[in-house]
């Protein structure tokens, strides 16, 4: 007789603690859905500098800003129109740090305040200028060093004589007396 009881206390246990278990848990904790702040649509076109054609697999790369902390990045690559497209990713009223990045093209970089539902960015790349170097000549800049004479000899200053032992104003005289060596 205990055989049959055990199962049958087990089951009558079960069919009464159940639903005491069910109502026990507090729904306090279920998630409340918060929907997402408003998104931006950001366009950015890439074009050529010196003649405004659009230009094509340019990487943009969006680095989100929060005060001063940079909060990841999105990299996207310009399509055949020069144009990457951000559609609803970042929220109205971010700032954002842009980076544009094209072979043979001068890095371009600003932040921007995405402030409307819809912002166009145009960036135009330039080529690269020449590098300036205080070895070669360069038009328009000024060296502190001195020039240098033909014979390889720095030239004078024009407040001292060229001969330090012949006064200024007057000519040196050779002594020919003096063999030559």
């Amino acid at each position: 007789m205990s055989s049959r009881i055990a199962p049958l206390a087990l089951g009558l246990f079960l069919v009464t603690a159940m639903p005491l278990m069910i109502l026990g848990q507090s729904t306090n904790h279920i998630r409340k859905y918060k929907a997402p702040p408003p998104a931006a649509r950001v366009e950015i076109t890439v074009l050529r500098d010196s003649n405004g054609k659009p230009l094509m697999n340019a990487a943009v790369i969006v680095h989100p800003i929060e005060g001063d902390k940079d909060k990841g990045n999105m990299e996207l690559k310009s399509n055949e129109d020069g144009i990457a497209l951000l559609d609803q990713v970042i929220p109205i009223g971010s700032t954002v740090r842009l980076q544009v990045v094209a072979s043979g093209y001068q890095t371009y970089g600003e932040d921007f305040k995405i402030d409307a539902a819809e912002k166009q960015i145009v960036v135009r790349l330039k080529r690269p200028s020449q590098q300036y170097s205080i070895y070669a000549k360069t038009p328009g800049a000024t060296t502190s060093a001195p020039e240098k004479a033909p014979s390889g000899q720095p030239t004078p200053a024009a407040n001292q004589p060229a001969n330090p032992t012949t006064p200024v104003g007057t000519t040196p005289v050779k002594d020919s007396s003096q063999p030559k060596p």
